[in-house]
């Protein structure tokens, strides 16, 4: 693929990342204008507005976008690994072990990176789960790792709704707010932007491996690409950055589900092209439907992942109407 076609998509990407990332700081229950927003970006403004801007909104909406760009390319990298286009983050219950372990430690009554902790430690015990039991005894094929992902996704499942009926009144409402996707609690953004960064580098020289892999093992290993060990860097990869993108947020659904599908689209089924761009487009997609989910009823906040789940619905149904 020519640098140019390459570099061209991805620039507007990031020019559209840049502005949604720009209006979200801009809006909230004290509304700024784009003039004062820039000046506060660029190291003007008064003391309260940098307070606001700087300390506030754009550590969130940097959470938002490291989030989003987490889970698209988890989801991407999902959908190489299943050859599966239904294949999401979520779908190997890895958003199930990490719900139960951040569940875990509220009922225990600690906060804040005790448990982020809890819920990244959830996810690689899901991983870890789902991975041996679909290998058993010998090698696993997609459909087998497939549906043990979601029986494992199904026994979270009832642990949580266990875990929420054992949970006195007064904890409810954040352990559910934790369980929508919630943003207004994101610790700080620079780990998971690292981790989304050095993933993209990591995988971008794999791409004509991932793209020859995407039409079939046999076809893949025909073509003199080691089959084995890149299907477990994928699931790897794919398992830190949910992990990652779930202890930050909590259970955002659809983003790694219909990001991928809307670029390969318009941009085809390069991987070396799809998984940058869909860390670009995931974030943008996430900052701006949280900063919808601060505004639509302000002053009251919604959680990320009803907003997320209200767009993604109706926008994967008619995805799916267009490529039949």
């Amino acid at each position: 693929m020519p640098l140019s076609s390459t570099l061209r998509p991805l620039i507007v990407l990031a020019l559209i990342s840049v502005v949604a990332m720009v209006i979200s700081v801009s809006i909230g229950s004290s509304a700024m204008e784009l003039g004062q927003t820039l000046a506060v970006l660029t190291g003007g403004g008064t003391e309260l507005q940098q307070t606001l801007i700087l300390d506030l909104r754009l550590p969130r909406t940097l959470s938002a976008f490291a989030t989003g760009g987490l889970l698209a390319v988890a989801g991407a990298l999902m959908q190489v690994l299943l050859r599966n286009p239904l294949a999401d983050p979520y779908v190997l219950g890895l958003s199930g072990g990490a719900a139960v372990g951040a569940l875990l430690a509220m009922l225990a009554g600690v906060a804040g990176i005790v448990v982020s902790g809890s819920a990244f430690a959830g996810a690689m015990l899901a991983t870890l789960l789902v991975f041996g039991l679909a290998h058993g005894t010998g090698s696993w094929t997609p459909s087998r790792l497939l549906l043990t992902g979601v029986v494992v996704a199904s026994g979270w499942g009832a642990l949580i709704t266990l875990i929420l009926a054992m949970t006195p009144a007064s904890r409810l409402p954040g352990m559910l707010y934790w369980l929508m996707g919630d943003l207004s609690h994101a610790g700080t953004p620079a780990p998971a932007l690292i981790i989304l960064v050095l993933v993209c580098l990591l995988v971008f020289p794999l791409g004509r491996s991932l793209n020859v892999l995407a039409r079939g093992p046999m076809q893949a290993a025909a073509l003199g690409v080691s089959v084995r060990p890149l299907e477990w860097l994928i699931y790897l990869l794919a398992s830190i950055l949910t992990a990652t993108a779930v202890t930050m947020a909590g259970s955002v659904g659809f983003v790694g589900l219909v990001v991928p599908h809307m670029l390969r689209l318009v941009l085809g089924n390069d991987q070396r092209l799809i998984l940058p761009a869909c860390a670009l487009a995931g974030g943008g997609l996430l900052v701006l439907a949280d900063a919808l989910a601060r505004v639509v009823i302000a002053p009251e906040q919604l959680p990320v992942g009803v907003i997320t789940a209200l767009v993604g619905v109706p926008t994967f149904l008619y995805l799916l109407y267009r490529s039949r």
